[in-house]
């Protein structure tokens, strides 16, 4: 279930594949050996009962519990510099990303959860990136036109190249120093997220555009699986795992500037994958607003269709109504009736008391409903009242107060 990938690499832009011995490279070789987890559904002890099978010895348990631990860290470990970007999301979620790496100046093991799309090497030749393409098409049959020469490429599989923004093996040479390896594997893990978020992208822009053509059934089988709920997570998902490299490789960067053996140019390559990271958690943001728009909208037209059943109810409900209360009316077993021939004095008035008891009961029940206005209109009547009555007091006071002022600074004649 665990696979393991073990490389040596010269120092001069060869590699071989060795043996897995986790030993260190002699002279200018280095090694890497890299342990790949399986995407299922276990425990994180799980995780660690296979790193222990494969890395011990001779890693001791503080350097498997630094690589399997959830959570991002960046530290030294027994002499050597460990981080990790491990995600607790569920390990079998297509969003969960976790990449551990330890570091010395003669070799490096990585762990990873699944496979990261061009962290590891082979031969130029295998790739189908070097080779003259021509696209499966019916329309050539049907011309004639079949003696195309290159590999012919089908069109899912074109479709597929097309949702990646780093195919495998582009771009990928092989590195020829410690620091080149470390730039390499962070390189890798961000090139992955890019590509789950351009996915997600092309997602988007698919429901979107079946959002517009489609009808009633579309948006309620939407809103049933809870398709924008359940990516608006995955994007929370994602700029977790996104927030776990924005603190862990500045730190790495910092830690590697005291390293003798990393050069100076892979530190400027560590702070420009810093910088996407920055830029992608900020596209990703973008992606959660528009789910977020999405869904209000979906919610949106929930509430209009909720509405106009409602209000056909309602439309029921005043017709049938005053039948109600007709056969209310006239189906009480009490006496004096209209036109039902009830003449019997001692019973001909239970009519009016009845409905005279049921006009009392509405006056009551409205009294209760207008209660609270008529409560404010009596206290704002009351306040007023109040104001008036303090200022008119006020301005006697002060006119008095005006008069002995102007009596005392009079002069007295005798």
């Amino acid at each position: 279930m665990v696979r393991q990938k073990a490389y040596v690499f010269d120092g001069f832009g060869n590699y071989f594949n060795k043996d897995w011995d986790l030993g260190e490279g002699e002279g200018k070789e280095f090694c890497w050996y890299h342990v790949e987890l399986p995407k299922v559904r276990q425990k994180c002890c799980q995780s660690a009962q296979h790193l222990i099978d494969v890395l011990c010895p001779p890693l001791k348990l503080q350097d498997i519990l630094s690589l399997a631990s959830n959570g991002p860290f960046c530290g030294h470990v027994d002499g050597a510099l460990v981080f990790r970007v491990n995600s607790p999301g569920p390990i079998s979620s297509s969003f969960t990303f976790r990449l551990a790496a330890r570091i010395t100046e003669k070799s490096v093991i990585t762990v990873s959860l699944g496979r990261v799309p061009r962290l590891g090497f082979s031969p130029v030749g295998q790739s189908l990136l070097s080779e003259i393409p021509s696209v499966e098409n019916p329309s050539n049959y049907k011309r004639g036109s079949t003696n195309r020469s290159g590999i012919v490429i089908k069109e899912h599989v074109l479709e597929f190249l097309l949702t990646m923004n780093h195919s495998e093996e582009a771009d990928n040479p092989v590195p020829k120093s410690i620091s080149n390896l470390v730039v390499h594997v962070i390189d890798t893990h961000v090139d992955h997220l890019e590509d789950v978020v351009t996915k997600l992208e092309m997602e988007l822009e698919t429901v979107e555009l079946e959002l517009d053509r489609g009808g009633f059934a579309l948006k309620k089988e939407m809103l049933d699986d809870r398709r924008f709920p359940k990516m608006h997570l995955n994007l929370q998902r994602l700029l977790q795992v996104i927030a776990h490299g924005e603190q862990v490789f500045p730190r790495v960067k910092e830690k590697c500037l005291s390293k003798s053996w990393f050069l100076s140019k892979d530190i400027n390559s560590l702070d420009e994958l810093i910088g996407r990271l920055r830029r992608l958690k900020e596209n990703v943001g973008f992606l959660a607003n528009r789910v977020t728009a999405i869904q209000a909208g979906l919610d949106s037209w929930q509430s209009e269709q909720i509405n106009k059943k409602l209000y056909y109810l309602s439309f029921l409900s005043i017709v049938f109504l005053p039948l109600s209360v007709i056969t209310g009316v006239f189906g009480m077993n009490v006496g004096g009736v209209p036109w039902t021939m009830q003449n019997n004095p001692e019973v001909k008035d239970g009519f009016f008391k009845v409905m005279v008891l049921c006009v009392a009961m509405l006056l009551l029940v409205l009294l209760c409903f207008l209660f609270p206005i008529l409560y404010s209109h009596v206290m704002a009547w009351y306040k007023k009242r109040f104001l008036r009555r303090t200022w008119s007091h006020n301005r006697r006071s002060c006119r008095r107060t005006i008069g002995i002022q102007e009596r005392s600074c009079c002069p007295r004649i005798d």
